[in-house]
């Protein structure tokens, strides 16, 4: 299934999540990614999904949630690598856009270098970008890029993208423990104060990272980058990403395997929503332990909490 949810986004509220790029392929690699190291690693764009393929899916599970009375805020690309690789992403948006729900992407920016990539972006009623480094040190360290991108053209990129971008812009920063940020934050508050987003989030993983030494940042560091980002955005416009998301996770029937496993293959679920989604749909927890026996899903332990995502061993 290339769509999956509706699911709640800490961000969108109740996002119904389109997979437009196959399992793990993206630009970089980061560290605490929650869908684990990159398989894949490319700078190429291309043709991933048919896209008529992709608007008949988002087509048919809009007509089901609106028949259950669910709630859509938003269709968002976020797949298993990045979403601008898949070059017909500002075609297939602008068709969706024309339906009437508005339309999100969350990317991790490092493409916006490209014209091409831009004008695709302006097809988006709201854009979400990552910005977790300025420092090419800690870039490298943190989002382990493709050898041959470059943190200044990404930056200016994303500055030439703000010019004519009219829609919703956000920024995340991920922060985790072990790296200095003291003068990064800094730097980053700049670089915020150029862009000027509607909205500047402050992040820590609360998913299973790819890497397990990965920790979220302490609530020092978080405060100092909230204190910070709110003197070149204001209060109001910086917000911190350091919670559980909710549980309020949606099952439209059918296929409940495929809908789990499309959901779990880009979001995690917490132990708590899960027993939720299983409850909506009529199911118990002798389905999960199915699906786990058969190798289709693990269960990882992070922070304490008990997390459950797709297995992809046999891909």
């Amino acid at each position: 299934m290339i769509t999956f949810g509706p699911v709640p986004s800490r961000r969108l509220g109740r996002s119904l999540g389109i997979n437009n790029i196959p399992y793990k392929i993206c630009t970089y690699s980061c560290v605490y990614c929650q869908i684990g190291r990159t398989v894949n690693m490319t700078i190429k764009r291309r043709t991933f999904y048919d896209p008529m393929r992709i608007l008949k899916d988002v087509k048919i599970r809009l007509e089901e949630v609106h028949k259950k009375g669910e709630r859509v805020d938003y269709v968002t690309f976020v797949p298993d690598g990045e979403p601008t690789l898949d070059i017909n992403i500002g075609k297939t948006a602008a068709l969706i856009g024309d339906w009437g729900t508005p339309v999100a992407i969350i990317t991790n920016s490092s493409l916006l270098w490209r014209e091409d990539v831009r004008q695709d972006l302006y097809n988006f009623d709201l854009v979400s970008l990552k910005l977790d480094a300025v420092s090419k040190d800690i870039w490298r360290r943190v989002n382990r890029p493709h050898r041959e991108l470059s943190l200044e053209r990404i930056l200016d990129g994303i500055l030439e993208f703000r010019k004519n971008y009219k829609g919703k812009l956000l920024t995340e920063t991920m922060l985790i423990d072990g790296i200095n940020y003291e003068r990064e934050i800094r730097k980053i508050a700049d670089f915020v104060r150029k862009l000027s987003p509607d909205r500047a989030y402050i992040a820590v993983p609360i998913r299973p990272p790819a890497e397990s030494w990965v920790r979220p940042a302490t609530e020092y560091v978080v405060n100092y980058a909230f204190q910070e980002l709110s003197k070149v955005l204001s209060s109001e416009r910086v917000e911190l990403l350091i919670s559980h998301e909710g549980t309020d996770f949606t099952s439209v029937g059918g296929d409940l395997e495929s809908e789990l496993l499309s959901i779990t293959s880009v979001h995690p679920i917490r132990e708590d929503s899960l027993k939720v989604l299983l409850n909506k749909a009529g199911a118990d927890w002798s389905f999960v332990e199915k699906l786990i026996s058969e190798g289709k899903l693990v269960k990882i332990v992070y922070n304490g909490k008990k997390f459950y995502m797709r297995s992809f061993r046999k891909k």
